[in-house]
């Protein structure tokens, strides 16, 4: 007689089980905090694609509450131009902006499924919190006395990953690639370079075989 929750609940595990195979199939959001010197602290809201890794849309915000989720998702939305019924899950972990009775409501009239990871375990949501750790590196190599510094750097960050940050995991391609379908004809260019390549270096092998022999049949001559 219980009706069942709104989301799920991953268990811990050290990778999805059934990984997504599409863009647009499962979103991750996430934030993460910086301080601006004589500001206090701000909070990065970020919503990547799961399956390309592209950061679709992202935030810095003073609070971390539910509000600030849905204008990043919002903005999500827009970018995507999807329709209700292409919506794609949402995963995230269990902070209290992600728990609150606000973001279900507005998520079930997004037409949303809202997809948590299990307590204390970072791993669920192991892309973004990667992506996390990279933007960190870089990112707090400076101090920052205006969140408007702060939003400059972060910018020119995240334009450097989605567009010329090349990935191991995405076949060396950028996360850009992937999103915008530009893949299958990158990887298809790169195989018809590696064939001709193998092919003129066999060429080019076979002809220098050549000239020794004659050279050899020369001095025997």
């Amino acid at each position: 007689m219980i009706s069942p929750p709104t989301h799920d609940v991953i268990k811990a595990a050290d990778e999805f089980k059934d990984k997504t195979g599409s863009i647009n199939e499962l979103w991750q959001t996430d934030f993460t905090y910086f301080k601006v010197i004589g500001w206090g602290w701000y909070y990065l809201s970020t919503v990547m694609d799961d399956y390309s890794r592209y950061i679709i849309s992202w935030e810095l915000c003073k609070n971390m509450k539910s509000d600030d989720v849905e204008r990043c998702i919002n903005d999500a939305l827009q970018k995507t131009h999807l329709r209700k019924h292409e919506r794609p899950k949402l995963l995230s972990d269990n902070g209290s902006c992600y728990v609150s009775t606000e973001l279900a409501k507005y998520l079930d009239r997004a037409e949303i499924y809202h997809v948590r990871g299990s307590v204390r375990h970072p791993q669920t949501q192991g892309k973004i919190e990667r992506y996390h750790r990279s933007m960190k590196n870089v990112i707090k190599l400076d101090n920052y006395y205006s969140p408007e510094e702060l939003e400059k750097s972060l910018a020119e960050f995240i334009e450097y990953f989605n567009n010329n940050r090349y990935h191991e995991s995405l076949d060396n391609l950028t996360p850009s690639d992937v999103f915008f379908g530009r893949d299958y004809q990158i990887l298809n260019q790169r195989k018809e370079i590696k064939y001709r390549t193998i092919r003129q270096r066999r060429i080019n092998y076979l002809n220098r075989k050549l000239k020794i022999s004659q050279e050899n049949n020369k001095e025997i001559a």
